[in-house]
């Protein structure tokens, strides 16, 4: 039987979801406790990659288990066995063609930036304390809605077919001491939020025009773009699949 599991994890204490040789990911403590459960290797895939320090609200990942499996039951023994910044939230039987990456139909990520020093969002928020005009960025916002070659908001060694993502929501707000991004796409490139983030914020201090802002946009050249802004602030909030996957 295949089942999606839905992970949430704070990124601080890991180098991002993947397996690596020389550090320790996300992946790599999810399929170690579920060997131990399951006294067997057992092998997962996720929904995609986070770059290391990057905090996850929502995440999925799929594993294929033969043995005799309860959800309820596992569920808790599974959780037992992580540590205290890693958790799964539920674990729900899906198709046998379900696939946690190829099968989502769009992800979302928020940015956190905290404008004042507070100790309690050390960690898990950007500080910054330059006056912005969360209006012009907006204006920003609006010009990446739709589908666009992102180039130029992209690590620049990445091994992907194409550029191209279809952006379908993403806005600023201010909400007391902290301003969000909010952004929902069909899929992203590695260090693309980060990338869009930092570029807009230099709209919003007026460092940079609209127009500079669309010129950079269609150059397909990260060198034109602006800073990678702190992993702290960024956090995977929600991956979508149709439902008709589930088998419940």
């Amino acid at each position: 039987m295949r089942y999606f599991f839905e992970i949430v994890y704070r990124g601080g204490g890991y180098h991002g979801w993947q397996n690596q040789a020389n550090a320790l990911g996300v992946q790599q403590v999810a399929e170690e406790a579920l060997s131990k459960i399951f006294r067997k290797p057992i092998a997962i895939v996720g929904s995609g990659r986070t770059d290391a320090g990057v905090h996850c609200t929502q995440q999925f990942f799929h594993a294929d288990i033969e043995d005799d499996f309860k959800p309820e039951e596992w569920l808790r023994r599974l959780n037992s066995f992580l540590p205290r910044d890693i958790a799964i939230r539920s674990i729900r039987e899906v198709k046998p063609d379900a696939h946690a990456r190829y099968s989502a139909i769009s992800r979302s990520y928020l940015y956190r930036i905290t404008t004042t020093k507070n100790p309690m969002l050390s960690g898990m928020a950007f500080r910054y304390f330059k006056p912005l005009d969360i209006s012009l960025m907006n204006e920003a916002a609006r010009l990446i809605a739709g589908e666009h070659n992102f180039e130029s908001f992209s690590k620049v060694k990445t091994d992907v077919n194409h550029f191209r993502c279809h952006v379908k929501n993403c806005k600023w707000e201010k909400k007391g001491e902290e301003i969000l991004f909010h952004i929902t796409a069909n899929r992203f490139l590695r260090g693309m939020v980060r990338a869009l983030t930092g570029t807009m914020l230099d709209v919003g201090t007026k460092k940079i025009s609209i127009g500079n802002f669309k010129e950079i946009l269609n150059s397909r050249d990260r060198r034109k773009a602006g800073m990678n802004v702190s992993p702290d602030g960024l956090y995977l909030c929600a991956v979508k699949y149709p439902k008709s996957i589930f088998k419940k």
